[in-house]
């Protein structure tokens, strides 16, 4: 059997700033950081004493957190640019202001995939699910039964998408929703040969941080 965490990056200084994520390279505000203490708390209390690997996008926000989720374990940390969030091109680091004001909406139909918000060098939704599904492939090829993936929440859907074996041009039709900090957890189950996710986006340990 094999456990995969997902975990969104806590609170960056982007959020509070009002400004686009994406590539924009914010940073874990104070709070966040204790957030990300109290997500490593969580998944030590599920894992235990196990041998675990840390998987991380290599923006600063989700290295952060992963970097205390690993001194936690004393664990491996691998980086993976693959796991970064959508890049909105010229809108990252911008207002959010600035994107609503340019944003084109999403269409209907088979084409939602091919769509970029209509900002000049944003990548397209299939852009980033591709990535994303190339990276979840290597974290389930790499060996190991307890993983922990510090990602953000624009990739997130994408990556448990992939957990479950959704073909990418059903990606259109799929949303899972979380939150800064949430924890979903997947898991490889042997006895049944299936893959599940066994919960989504829990949130308990943030309410000292809410």
């Amino acid at each position: 059997m094999k456990d995969a965490y997902v975990v969104t990056h806590p609170e960056a200084t982007h959020h509070v700033d009002g400004l686009v994520g994406g590539w924009f390279d914010s940073e874990l505000t104070d709070r966040g950081v204790a957030q990300a203490g109290a997500i490593a708390g969580a998944l030590a209390e599920r894992i235990g004493a196990a041998e675990v690997q840390v998987f991380s996008s290599d923006l600063r926000r989700a290295r952060r957190a992963a970097e205390i989720i690993t001194e936690r374990f004393g664990a491996e940390l691998i980086i993976d640019p693959d796991l970064r969030e959508r890049s909105f091109g010229a809108a990252g680091g911008r207002p959010d202001a600035w994107l609503a004001e340019r944003l084109v909406p999403l269409p209907e139909g088979a084409d939602r995939m091919q769509h970029d918000e209509g900002i000049d060098g944003a990548e397209t939704r299939i852009e980033a699910a591709r990535r994303a599904y190339a990276a979840m492939q290597r974290i389930h090829d790499s060996p190991g039964e307890h993983q922990v993936v510090v990602t953000h929440g624009g990739v997130a859907s994408y990556l448990l998408a992939s957990w479950l074996g959704m073909p990418l041009d059903s990606l259109r039709l799929v949303h899972f929703k979380v939150s800064s900090g949430g924890i979903s957890l997947l898991r490889d189950q042997d006895d049944f040969r299936c893959h599940q996710l066994t919960f989504l986006n829990e949130t308990s340990h943030l309410s000292q941080h809410p």
